[in-house]
């Protein structure tokens, strides 16, 4: 998983997979070592790495664009309403400068479904707070699926699957079959858990300010704990789950799922 829940959808401009297909070739659709695999490399195509092999951090949070994309509508929505508190105009303003990513996207023949994401996702914080009449209330959307991604990626250390296993797996074409190796189980549960933390670490900081009815300092820290934490934490996972010297190289082929 390579998409920040804080964010407000900013999809990742790699569309296109960038996994090389395993050593023992592409597997067979119809058999479900396939499906799963084939499933995995979707998940892992939007994880850009350098050509020395290396995550490329900025590139896989979306580059430049990407951070903007994540950052601007919800800094729009937070000085224009501390300006004016004017709930309606502030997230006007939000929707307007996310729909004008959309559109640029969208003239770009980019996909419906990723050019139109992050303004689905800045209309529903807007929605949520024009409902409650609160402007604290933009941010709620981002608690619940701050703690639906912990809670998903928790289970997947806990039932042998670390998340960060699948997607970085695919990327360096291990494919899953790091799971046979303990010991590149427990550098990608590591990760996972890094991960975790980072998002548990926004929850920490955040809902305490939620309930303090502290919204200028909620929405600097969403702004400074979104993007840019998260791929710091994506980098320290790609560091600690990275194949040491000593360890044996995969051959890339899956092994049976549920394994």
């Amino acid at each position: 998983m390579t998409h920040d829940p804080d964010t407000s959808g900013a999809p990742s401009p790699r569309d296109s997979p960038n996994v090389t297909p395993p050593a023992g070739g592409v597997p067979d659709r119809d058999d479900p070592r396939g499906q799963l695999d084939a499933a995995l490399r979707k998940v892992g195509s939007g994880t850009a790495v350098t050509e020395n092999g290396e995550i490329d951090v900025l590139a896989t949070v979306g580059g430049w664009r990407g951070l903007l994309e994540s950052v601007l509508p919800s800094a729009v929505f937070l000085v224009a309403f501390i300006t004016t508190q004017n709930l309606w105009g502030a997230g006007i303003a939000a929707v307007v400068v996310a729909a004008a990513f959309s559109v640029v996207r969208l003239l770009q023949r980019q996909s419906p479904i990723q050019a139109l994401a992050g303004l689905a996702a800045v209309v529903l914080c807007v929605v949520v707070a024009l409902n409650t009449g609160e402007a604290k209330d933009y941010y709620l959307w981002g608690f619940v699926t701050n703690a639906a991604y912990i809670a998903a990626m928790a289970v997947s250390v806990l039932v042998g699957w670390p998340l960060l296993g699948l997607v970085f797996g695919l990327v360096r074409n291990e494919g899953i079959a790091w799971r046979q190796d303990p010991q590149r189980r427990r550098r990608y549960a590591l990760a996972t858990w890094i991960l975790v933390a980072a998002l548990a670490l926004r929850l920490a900081v955040q809902v305490p300010l939620y309930f303090a009815d502290l919204l200028t300092a909620l929405g600097t820290a969403r702004l400074v704990m979104g993007l840019p934490l998260y791929a710091l934490a994506l980098w320290f996972g790609w560091l600690v789950s990275a194949r040491q010297d000593a360890e044996p190289v995969s051959e890339g082929r899956p092994d049976q799922p549920g394994a």
